[in-house]
């Protein structure tokens, strides 16, 4: 049996693969113990037996590391690195949020003065070295240890990825209780902010991620536990416990990984069609982009901080279900970024909330129907959703209904935005590509989303509610290796490539192979970061030996940046991924008895609006728009002028 779990903030999916058979569930999260939930689960699945006779494989994604770095509530973390350089993560890049404002709002070191440790230990920037480490260093390093008691050490030196000897000499001069993280583990490549911060917060997250795990896999031995990582992959649980910093977007890589996975499954011996795709939550939406497979970056962020470290390619914006709809100080409306959270919440919801949301527009225009809402389990209030509108529309001095279509459309002006930072501004047309919608209130948008981008095409996937947990399900093993390689193009001999790739991929198969994956069905991808020279930023092209990188990159330029440069080409980190695939999964086919429409409603600007349930439509049946298709966990509009086609396993096809 296979069994995807993924925690969010208000509940935990599973999705559980037996007998061939695919069936989800749902329990309200326990953010303070999060393993509790899943245990409820488990429970109520009737899979506890199952445990002890460890006949399931569980591959789960995690909010722990994600939840500790955005609110701060990480581990007592001591910083080493070379002496003068231990304001390095406080300064970092200089960079500030208002370029004009004079007076902004301090900000806290990431790291206390108290707790940065200087040692003498330098290398120059060929290796070659400067000064060694002393035994005054060690002894420091001990002392300043015993004297705060730190629950994890941050070690990041100066060329580290070149010659990690003394990284490994203060790891070891560590007692065995203190979590150690080093830079040429954590990260080994050139960029001292950036490594460092990656280090530190791998170790600033490290022992509750490292304790979360460890009493999670206890909860379920002997049961095989993987863990989702921020690029789409999946790591045995007891090497992810020293990764933390590789799980900060786990649960979004996993909605990824099986839109990735949809689109193969509908494409199978092709190529799998590009999709843009956008979750829209309660208060935020990710977008992102997928060419045959996950795009990923390693210049992320998450809050306040730069993530180094390969994730998937997302984009997020505040805008979402929960987004508060206001009018600023020139009399013109906004929508987000705040947001009325779970608590109250939008008005319609009843539990006090007065302001509006896009959940209340669409209560208020009749696209979110009371009556199928969280399949009855949950009452809409919709004169609460009309008084806070009235409201609005007093405040804009306009009709109600327009003030709800306009809190529509902005909200959509957002999501539009966000889709363009992620294919127009990097050189993609959005024509070209399906819109994969998930999460509980995009179907609502996507027509729309899709109209104003000129595409003709959208998917609503099976059991989009709970996609991250069916993604845990189809993503492979993974591991993303990098050594930094700066040289110009000229000078990079083949063979020295051929040789550095070799020795990155040996060591993700062995570590591939520890967790008991077969050798034979392991595969490996090059790929270069390159630049022009004297450039900040690198671009990763696929790298093939007999391929000519130079122009390559060129291309990749031109097509982002729209020009090309004659000047030399350099480059920047070597990258492999090395993947096992797991055990093929295929979704059930659905039933052949086409679906009724169970209600028609008149509704504001869409006239006569169809109804369907979700569950009884039938492979192959076709609905014209306007029309709304109810769910438990959702509600898809069909959109004048848009026809929806059901696929043979309950994808949502629609076309205009």
């Amino acid at each position: 049996m296979l069994l995807g779990i993924d925690t969010g903030g208000t509940f935990t999916d599973f999705v559980l693969v037996r007998d061939g058979q695919l069936s989800v569930h749902k329990v309200l999260s326990s953010p303070d113990s999060p393993e509790q939930a899943i245990l409820q689960g488990i429970d109520e699945l009737g899979l506890t037996p199952h445990l002890a006779r460890g006949e399931v494989s569980i591959v789960h994604g995690s909010t722990v590391a994600t939840n500790a770095a955005l609110e701060r509530k990480g581990v007592s973390t001591l910083y080493v690195t070379n002496r003068g350089l231990a304001d390095v993560l406080s300064i970092g890049r200089q960079t500030r949020k208002g370029l004009y404002d004079l007076t902004p709002t301090p900000v806290d070191a990431p790291v206390a003065a108290e707790l940065c440790l200087e040692v003498s230990a330098r290398l120059s920037s060929n290796g070659s070295r400067l000064e060694a480490l002393s035994d005054d260093d060690i002894n420091h390093l001990q002392a300043a240890i015993a004297e705060h008691r730190p629950a994890a050490v941050a070690i990041n030196l100066l060329y580290s990825f070149l010659d990690d000897n003394d990284e490994k000499a203060l790891e070891k001069a560590c007692p065995d209780w203190v979590f150690v993280s080093r830079s040429s583990f954590v990260l080994p490549e050139y960029g001292e902010y950036e490594r460092g911060i990656a280090t530190w917060l791998n170790a600033y997250l490290g022992p509750l991620v490292q304790g979360y795990l460890q009493r999670l896999a206890l909860a379920i031995a002997p049961c095989p536990l993987g863990i989702m990582q921020s690029s789409g992959g999946t790591i045995d649980a007891h090497q992810a416990g020293n990764r933390a910093v590789n799980l900060l977007l786990s649960g979004p890589a996993g909605g990824l990984a099986a839109a990735q996975f949809i689109a193969q499954q509908r494409n199978l011996g092709r190529s799998p069609e590009p999709m843009l795709t956008f979750d829209m939550g309660g208060t935020s939406t990710d977008v992102a982009m997928i060419i045959d497979r996950l795009l990923l970056t390693n210049q992320g962020r998450l809050g306040p901080y730069p993530i180094a470290v390969p994730m998937v390619d997302m984009h997020t914006i505040g805008a979402g279900g929960g987004s508060i709809a206001s009018v600023d100080a020139g009399g013109l409306m906004q929508v987000g970024p705040e947001s009325a959270g779970a608590s109250p919440g939008p008005a319609c919801y009843g539990k006090g909330g007065t302001k509006v949301t896009v959940t209340d527009a669409n209560a208020y225009l009749g696209r979110l129907r009371p009556e199928y809402f969280l399949g009855g389990a949950m009452t809409l209030d919709h004169q609460a959703a009309e008084r806070a509108i009235v409201a609005l529309a007093a405040e804009l001095k306009v009709t109600p209904l327009a003030a709800a279509l306009g809190v529509i459309r902005l909200a959509n002006e957002h999501m539009v935005a966000a889709l363009r930072v992620i294919s127009v501004q990097r050189g993609h047309n959005p024509a070209n590509f399906r819109l994969c919608c998930f999460g509980g209130a995009g179907g609502l948008h996507v027509c729309a989303l899709a109209q104003e981008l000129g595409m003709r095409s959208a998917i609503v996937p099976v059991h989009g509610g709970v996609l991250s947990a069916l993604g845990m399900l189809v993503a492979p093993r993974e591991r993303q290796l990098s050594r930094s390689w700066q040289k110009p193009s000229s000078d990079s001999k083949p063979d020295e490539l051929g040789q550095a790739f070799a020795q990155l991929a040996q060591q993700g198969r062995q570590q591939l192979e520890q967790e008991g994956v077969n050798p034979s069905a392991i595969e490996q991808r090059y790929s270069l970061d390159l630049r022009y020279l004297g450039q900040s930023f690198s671009i990763n092209i696929p790298y093939r030996e007999s391929s000519d990188i130079d122009e390559a990159f060129h291309r990749a330029h031109e097509q982002r940046y729209g020009h090309r440069l004659p000047i030399a080409v350099e480059l920047v980190n070597l990258r492999v991924q090395v993947t096992a695939q797991t055990q093929p999964l295929s979704l059930p086919k659905l039933k052949n008895t086409a679906a009724i429409a169970i209600q028609t409603v008149s509704l504001p600007e869409l006239g006569d609006t169809a109804i369907y349930r979700r569950e009884q439509l039938c492979a192959g049946q076709t609905i014209n728009g306007p029309a709304l298709i109810v769910e438990q966990v959702s509600t898809t509009l069909v959109a004048p002028g848009w026809t929806l086609t059901v696929d043979d396993v309950g994808n949502l096809l629609l076309e205009r």
